[in-house]
């Protein structure tokens, strides 16, 4: 397994290039890409079709510069500085633990005065452009694609904070044994709390945009879908525990073709150390699995990656607003309670019955999604038959 990207260059190319990314990290940031250039894409589209409008919002030209932003640019220059400082005169110490680095009080006092002088300077020439000139208010209009920075932050943020809440949740007793670590770990995030969260607070947004929260759906359900792929590798490739259960069977022979590791996997070099010591290896990352288990995240890239481009190919052939985000629902939650058969998670007991959190929100996704289809078919039904008539 690979931790770091580091690890994967070397791999792949021989050379060693210290870098302070986490593979996991990198695939996230991969797949929140891919989002934005599929979503976007498909609200420019709508938009040219005619179904999206330009958002029209009041902005104040010539705003005077206030104490709150003068102090705000400082304490922003100040905190760059003491931590961007501290990187070029100890990167070795970012390489080797980039979480602990950021979190930690370590930093230089000199960077954080620098960084707060430049910050005062660049707030103090803005202040001078605009002073004696008078304050307008002007509407300007935006597509609804130009929003997809803002609509990626949000995901983003509130994305690793639902999904950090609900693997919390799920895991309970490792929140309640260490409070502090659990929940500014790096490390332990659960998609669909992410997904849920994400999902209240960009629609939340779109709708103060006027932006039609069926149109909406629709053009994010394919990058959703891919996105969720793109982040399995990373899992993979880490090794993060988003594992299967222990697979010890022989490979069948209708699948001898595969690599032996795609059929069970020990995840050595393993990012969250879990299992035995490897031998004769020194330094980080130096456990493996002490049983094989099924490399479940890498049979999710490629059931993600698949229906992604299903949902891609039928976008422009289903017409009803909102129906292809309740497909991506359907397929979605199929494919999540199929990989929990051999996926390891801890369980509810709901009237005698072990189920994952997964089992039960991919269950309530497939159930939401076929009812907004029959409804969805049935009001298009309906205003088909008024126009009809009329």
């Amino acid at each position: 397994m690979y931790p770091t990207i580091s690890d994967l260059l070397k791999d792949l190319f021989g050379f060693y290039l210290p870098l302070p990314v986490q593979t996991f990290g990198f695939f996230m940031a991969v797949s929140f890409a891919a989002a934005y250039y599929t979503t976007a894409n498909e609200l420019k589209r709508k938009t040219a079709q005619g179904f999206l409008k330009p958002v029209q919002r009041k902005v104040i030209q010539n705003k005077a510069i206030t104490a709150t932003d003068y102090i705000s640019n400082v304490l922003l220059g100040a905190l760059l500085g003491y931590k961007g400082l501290e990187i070029l005169l100890d990167y070795n110490a970012l390489v080797q633990n980039p979480q602990a680095f950021i979190l930690s009080a370590k930093g230089s006092w000199f960077g954080l005065m620098i960084g707060a002088a430049i910050a005062y300077y660049n707030t103090y020439k803005d202040a001078e452009k605009v002073k004696g000139k008078p304050q307008k208010e002007v509407l300007e209009e935006i597509q609804p694609y130009e929003l997809m920075w803002n609509i990626t932050a949000i995901a983003g943020i509130a994305g690793i904070l639902g999904a950090k809440i609900f693997h919390n949740l799920e895991y309970i007793d490792d929140l309640i044994a260490d409070p502090i670590g659990a929940l500014l770990s790096f490390s332990g995030l659960t998609f669909y709390g992410g997904l849920i969260v994400a999902s209240f607070a960009v629609l939340y947004y779109t709708n103060k945009n006027k932006i039609p929260t069926k149109h909406m759906i629709d053009a994010a359900a394919p990058g959703l879908m891919l996105a969720y792929g793109i982040g399995r590798i990373g899992c993979h490739l880490s090794g993060d525990g988003d594992w299967g259960i222990v697979n010890l069977a022989v490979k069948p022979d209708f699948i001898s073709f595969i690599p032996d590791w795609a059929w069970s996997s020990s995840y050595p070099n393993n990012v969250i150390d879990e299992g035995i010591l490897i031998p004769g290896c020194e330094g980080q990352h130096c456990y493996m699995l002490p049983q094989p288990v099924f490399p479940t995240p890498l049979y999710e890239v490629f059931m993600a990656i698949g229906l992604f481009g299903m949902l891609w190919a039928i976008r422009k052939r289903v017409t009803i607003p909102g129906m292809l985000f309740c497909i991506y629902l359907i397929v979605n939650g199929i494919e999540r309670f199929s990989i929990e058969k051999i996926r390891v998670n801890s369980t509810y007991n709901i009237f005698g019955n072990a189920i994952t959190q997964a089992e039960l929100i991919s269950t309530l996704m497939v159930i939401a999604g076929i009812i907004g289809i029959v409804i969805l078919a049935k009001r298009n039904k309906t205003n088909e038959a008024s126009q009809t008539t009329v």
